[in-house]
């Protein structure tokens, strides 16, 4: 089928049919690949609605008030070495580990999708995840904590070196020219996809976020709580960006969802529990604050089976239930209160958007 414009003395005609062939051509991999980066028609809408939510979120380290936050830092009083570190462990961790998510983003997801659409949303998640690399530095800086010793935690605490391997060891392989028309290159690239989506954003964040936003709950780091708040819902969206991700390549290439691959994405989550429960233990040693490494690792268990359920795998306890059901009161920021003028800062810039739901924690 074809179009005709008679512009003055001009003629254009369109073809519709290749436009159409073209948007059938569009696949989450081996898809039609364009130079031109023309978004639509769009084939994968969830993925521009997700950056739409994405976009409307956007928030500024510098924004959020650290006046509190020091002066609790260098007081005496005010708080125990516990506390103290339990900060340590989240800004030592997350300062690389956003890094981490944020390069695999950009070197290996982003660069074998082949619709735009996908690569505009992954683009607008790889630019939170500077973000939040941003916020932690804004974080060292205003405590006055020492850099290289946030370094040192990051290469030396054996925990977070297991962590790290597990998530960079699913895209060595995928580093190169591939070739995802082969079915084990695929299930490659779906198992990167459930690591880092389901596994290290979706499940291992999930304990430290719990215990800084503890502390907050306290009255305590008001301004590190805000920033892992918004973090928090930031991660909620890229949760949602690599589940359907990993849905829809499971969809149109459904001869790798096999019960034995099956088998191993639930093994992997089960080894993912696994590190981040030592982890755990690290970041709380003791009983104290009013925080149980028993609640947060059971609160791990309980996460880790809604990110195997929401990409229909089986869970690994079944039944199980939220022991910390006030995490999901702190999803909603969308009138965040200031701690110093009592003024309302609204982050949430389009009225029409929604927040994720609390369906997350």
């Amino acid at each position: 089928m074809e179009k005709t414009y008679q512009i003055g003395n001009r003629t254009f005609v369109l073809d519709q049919d290749k436009a159409e062939a073209a948007y059938t051509a569009k696949r989450i991999i081996n898809g039609r690949k364009t130079m031109t980066f023309n978004l639509l028609p769009l084939k994968y809408q969830w993925a521009y609605d997700i950056y739409r939510v994405m976009k409307a979120n956007h928030w500024e380290p510098e924004d959020i008030q650290m006046q509190k936050d020091i002066e609790q830092w260098r007081s005496t009083e005010t708080l125990s070495d516990s506390e103290r570190w339990i900060i340590m462990m989240g800004i030592g961790y997350f300062s690389a580990a956003e890094g981490i998510v944020g390069d695999n983003i950009q070197h290996v997801v982003r660069e074998l999708v082949t619709a735009p659409e996908l690569k505009l949303v992954l683009g607008r998640h790889a630019h939170e995840e500077n973000i939040h690399a941003d916020s932690l530095l804004y974080m060292i800086s205003s405590l006055g904590i020492n850099p290289h010793e946030c370094e040192a935690m990051f290469e030396d605490i054996p925990t977070i070196v297991k962590k790290n391997d597990f998530v960079t060891r699913s895209s060595h392989a995928l580093r190169r020219d591939i070739d995802l028309t082969d079915p084990v290159n695929k299930k490659l690239f779906a198992k990167n996809i459930f690591v880092y989506g389901q596994c290290m954003e979706g499940t291992q964040f999930y304990g430290l976020f719990g215990m800084i936003l503890s502390l907050y709950r306290q009255n305590k780091f008001p301004g590190i709580g805000t920033m892992f708040r918004y973090t928090l819902r930031d991660e909620s969206n890229h949760i949602k960006v690599f589940r359907n991700l990993f849905m829809d390549l499971i969809d149109e290439n459904p001869e790798i969802w096999t019960p034995e691959f099956r088998e191993e994405l639930v093994e992997t989550m089960r080894e993912a529990v696994a590190l981040e429960k030592e982890f755990i233990r690290d970041c709380l040693p003791v009983a104290a604050v009013g925080l149980s490494a028993e609640e947060f690792e059971l609160y791990i268990d309980f996460i880790a089976d809604r990110r195997l359920t929401d990409v229909g795998l089986s869970p690994l306890n079944p039944g199980i239930t939220n022991p910390l059901p006030w995490l999901a009161e702190m999803q909603d920021i969308r009138k965040e209160q200031n701690f110093f003028e009592g003024t309302v800062t609204d982050y949430q810039k389009s009225s029409n958007l929604e927040l994720v739901s609390d369906d997350d924690l």
